[in-house]
């Protein structure tokens, strides 16, 4: 598994983890991003099950597993964090920062974690001591794609992981964890997007949001990384499109009642 330092700043630094070359052809590839603040590690949508060894050593590589005192998982799909009980035997003291609504179904991947769940509301709340300096913001994302979502924002190093929002499906030969010309990548994100993004209201709702925001970096789950322009050529490209493609595909279906 591929690891790289995305930015460095004010005591914090991102990591990305990728495009693993021992990844079964039969799972999803996946990016998992570390956050070390001052000693401590965040870890973003940890992964599933299956790359639990290949992520788990690859984040040691950075920082000791123990020192992980933070667990952001931005929705419920199992690519996000099936592994969780896995990491929460390693890691006996860390908060687990989940969407509320998504509480009880993620309950089933560990229950006897519940404990050290923090069911964030749909306004969102911000990860970091009360009077700490760095805090890490998490913005509503609901129904892109899921019903309870949230993206997270880094005011200092203006980095924002954005989940499934921006993911692209590469070609297994794809190496590079950065999008190198927009245009081309266009072709392995629109079809997720048209399918998974089911609302144009709630995706443009996400759109101004983050126009509000310094972004440097927007930071998916799944293909590669946008910097600097690629941010607001990524947002127009998206504002554009008309997602939810399942409903025009359904009126073709067989008619039930003949």
């Amino acid at each position: 598994m591929r690891k790289h330092k995305i930015a460095e700043m004010d005591g914090v630094t991102w990591w990305v983890f990728g495009r693993d070359p021992e990844k079964s052809d039969h799972v999803i590839d996946t990016n998992e991003y570390l956050i070390v603040h001052e000693g401590e590690g965040l870890l973003l949508d940890p992964g599933g099950y299956e790359i639990f060894p290949q992520v788990a050593a690859a984040v040691s590589e950075v920082i000791e597993i123990e020192s992980i005192t933070h667990f952001f998982c931005s929705h419920q799909d199992p690519d996000i964090m099936s592994s969780l009980p896995l990491w929460m035997g390693l890691c006996p003291k860390a908060k687990i920062y989940m969407p509320w609504i998504w509480s009880g179904f993620i309950a089933h991947f560990g229950h006897e974690y519940v404990d050290r769940f923090v069911k964030v509301p749909d306004c969102g709340t911000t990860i970091g001591a009360q009077n700490a300096h760095h805090k890490f913001v998490l913005l509503p994302a609901h129904y892109c794609h899921s019903s309870g979502n949230f993206s997270l924002y880094d005011p200092v190093c203006k980095i924002i992981f954005s989940g499934d929002i921006g993911a692209a499906l590469l070609p297994e030969d794809a190496e590079t964890l950065y999008v190198e010309d927009f245009d081309n990548h266009i072709q392995y994100m629109e079809g997720f997007h048209k399918r998974w993004m089911p609302s144009n209201e709630a995706k443009n709702q996400w759109i101004e949001q983050v126009r509000q925001l310094e972004v440097t970096y927007l930071c998916p789950q799944h293909g590669g990384i946008f910097k600097g322009a690629q941010v607001t050529q990524f947002l127009d490209w998206f504002a554009e499109l008309k997602v939810g493609s399942a409903l025009e595909e359904s009126k073709s279906a067989p008619n039930a009642s003949s």
